[in-house]
């Protein structure tokens, strides 16, 4: 797995923290440690092939719907890690 340089540097998660681990729990069936190690695995998930989809096959996937979903990953994704440092700092 590739090292997290935010961490090596700060020594601190960065929001992206998780993410390898999490993709390879997923790949192994371990849906919810996957959930546990990074909340925003599955939104990931349906974004990336979302944009696949959209590029790959022949009927586009409207931008609004990419948008949307877009702004639901990067709303997890901070949110799971304000919640994160929340619980690591009390």
């Amino acid at each position: 797995m590739l090292p997290c340089l935010n961490k090596k540097i700060f020594g601190f998660d960065c929001p992206g923290c998780g993410f390898q681990r999490s993709a390879v729990m997923v790949s192994k069936g371990e849906f919810k440690e996957a959930f546990e190690m990074f909340p925003a695995i599955y939104t990931t998930i349906t974004f990336v092939l979302a944009v696949i989809f959209h590029f790959l096959v022949k009927k586009k996937i409207t931008s609004k719907i990419l948008i949307i979903l877009a702004i639901l990953n990067v709303s997890v994704i901070i949110i799971a890690y304000v919640l994160k440092m929340n619980k690591l700092i009390n």
